[in-house]
């Protein structure tokens, strides 16, 4: 009894926000978007960072674990899943606007091990932009990157290259493979050392280090039994990210021209935010997804439907690119087993949010309750 007695407290002081920037009604609306989905999905902890004009606001619920009642907090370490490839994007872009990768050549020709495979005739934009055909899921009897390469070289694509968008781990991992290759590093050190500090994400990890590891959120599947990632092949690449909100805040920041970047980097947000194809709901930017500001909810909800990640869409190339549009909404989901995130901004607005929880909750409630915030501060004036 002492022990519910405690987490509920430790639940109702969590839900105190630090927030520096946000009015006194934006706590509201961000509580009334928060707390529904909390009580109906049984979601222990959620950490929501907004931001307007590079001025941050943090909301914090809820614990980080229930075992031990440590409330959620600024440091608390989430997975973020499939947002990490939004990181991966941005890596790639980052490699072609400085001249080492292009996005018209074969992806075999930065992966030597796939030459004289049907990676010959997949460009490394079609692993960015989910049109290689590639499946979504590593298979299970891969375990190693021996076996990984293997695969990839007997693979043989469903459909012809480019005509449809096939939301895939592989397609992302092969693309932070090939920006890695033509940066002469590997992904790892290249995002850990080079990209995350450039854009201020001084708590964010590929692996955690020892001295984070109290920070890391407990995280709980839909059954409520307590799970953490365990990273596979491609796993780096494709959804193996920890990070804070604020992190994640800062790197919107930066995705917004809001925080400085030098000119090789800017260019690589430019590059990423580009519309390659139309497919679906949305258009499809290097890994993010662009929607007309305004959005219908209905139709941001149909975009990040379950569908559009299970199923193939046809998908019609953009000719020439779309470039980067300041009057759109951008953004990524990203789910594990044991954790849910949600991230969107809108550059002409300039304000941006993400939604952080450590449990496997519908996509459909993160988008409801983001785009209540977005449409909140939009209203206001932002």
């Amino acid at each position: 009894m002492k022990i519910k007695i405690k987490l509920f407290l430790m639940t109702l002081m969590c839900a105190a926000a630090t927030a520096s920037a946000a009015q006194p009604d934006m706590k509201a609306t961000v509580d009334a978007a928060i707390a529904p989905l909390q009580a109906k999905y049984g979601v222990p902890g959620v950490a929501v960072g907004i931001t307007v004009d590079g001025k941050h606001a943090f909301y914090n619920y809820g614990v980080a674990s229930k075992a031990t009642g440590a409330p959620v907090d600024g440091q608390t370490l989430f997975e973020v899943g499939s947002f990490t490839k939004t990181i991966t994007a941005t890596l790639a872009c980052h490699a072609q606007t400085i001249g080492k990768l292009s996005f018209s050549a074969p992806a075999s020709q930065y992966v030597s091990a796939l030459r004289g495979s049907q990676f010959d005739h997949v460009s490394v934009l079609n692993l960015g932009t989910h049109t290689s055909g590639l499946p979504l899921f590593v298979p299970d009897s891969v375990t190693n990157d021996a076996q990984m390469m293997a695969w990839f070289r007997n693979w043989q694509p469903p459909s012809p290259i480019g005509t449809q968008r096939v939301y895939s781990n592989l397609g992302i991992g092969l693309l932070g493979r090939a920006a890695a290759q033509s940066l002469g590093e590997p992904f790892r050190d290249a995002v850990q050392k080079d990209l995350l500090p450039t854009f201020g994400m001084t708590q964010s990890w590929l692996d955690v280090p020892a001295s984070s590891m109290p920070h890391y959120a407990q995280g709980y599947d839909k059954h409520d039994a307590p799970t953490r990632m365990h990273p596979g092949e491609l796993a780096d690449e494709a959804y193996g990210l920890r990070t804070t909100s604020g992190d994640v805040v800062r790197y919107l920041d930066a995705n917004m021209g809001l925080a400085p970047l030098d000119a090789a980097w800017q260019r690589a947000i430019a590059c990423a935010h580009t519309g390659y194809y139309t497919t679906g709901a949305f258009t499809q930017d290097l890994v993010w997804e662009q929607y007309p500001w305004p959005v219908a909810l209905p139709t941001l909800l149909r975009g990040n439907s379950p569908d559009a990640i299970l199923k193939g869409m046809p998908a019609q190339a953009l000719t020439p690119p779309l470039p980067p549009q300041a009057d759109a909404l951008l953004n990524k989901t990203g789910s594990t087993n044991g954790f849910s995130t949600y991230a969107a901004f809108i550059p002409a607005k300039r304000i941006g949010v993400v939604i952080l929880a450590n449990k496997a909750y519908p996509t459909e409630a993160r988008v409801n309750a983001a785009y209540a915030i977005l449409e909140a501060l939009a209203n206001a004036g932002h």
